[in-house]
């Protein structure tokens, strides 16, 4: 089922996730749904705080559009290992028609479990790594933009309320 993504400010995007302790048939159910909304947007990635759900999910697919799926799911997902620095334009499906450059590691080592309750190790580089980054992020209540100088994103803050407020206006 294709849920709602909730976008910026909504506070719910603000709040820390809580681990998941038993994987459970509505968790997988739950996963099936962030997988269905995030190739829905389309996104390439998608953390369950975004749709109102505060468990430490999340899902992602960096292939193109012209290749072969590539889903990851994790479950309670940490970074355990990062390195090298790279800064790249982000964008976030919370954040419609907004990017921005944001500083990440290159590479990263994620642990985490399956949907079976498996411990997995990914290990990630460039986009992939990105990704990792950006939707972990989201499960500890933290946005892109938060990422952002304060006079970046105090510009963000004002650009984003003018276009917002414009859209809400258009007939």
């Amino acid at each position: 089922m294709i849920r709602t993504i909730l976008t910026y400010p909504n506070p719910e995007l603000k709040k820390k996730s809580s681990p998941v302790t038993i994987i459970t048939e509505a968790t997988r159910e739950l996963a099936r749904d962030m997988v269905e909304t995030m190739y829905n947007a389309p996104g390439i990635g998608l953390a369950a705080p975004q749709i109102g759900v505060h468990q430490r999910i999340i899902v992602i697919d960096v292939s193109g559009r012209d290749e072969q799926p590539d889903l990851i799911i994790a479950i309670n997902p940490v970074i355990i290992h990062s390195e090298g620095e790279t800064y790249e334009e982000e964008g976030c499906l919370s954040v419609p028609k907004y990017a921005a450059n944001v500083r990440r590691h290159t590479h990263v080592v994620v642990k985490g479990l399956d949907l079976e309750g498996n411990e997995q190790t990914w290990r990630a580089d460039e986009l992939l790594a990105i990704a990792f980054q950006h939707e972990i992020d989201h499960l500890d209540g933290i946005l892109f933009v938060d990422h952002l100088s304060p006079l970046k994103r105090d510009l963000f803050q004002r650009k984003y309320k003018r276009m917002t407020e414009s859209a809400s206006e258009a007939p």
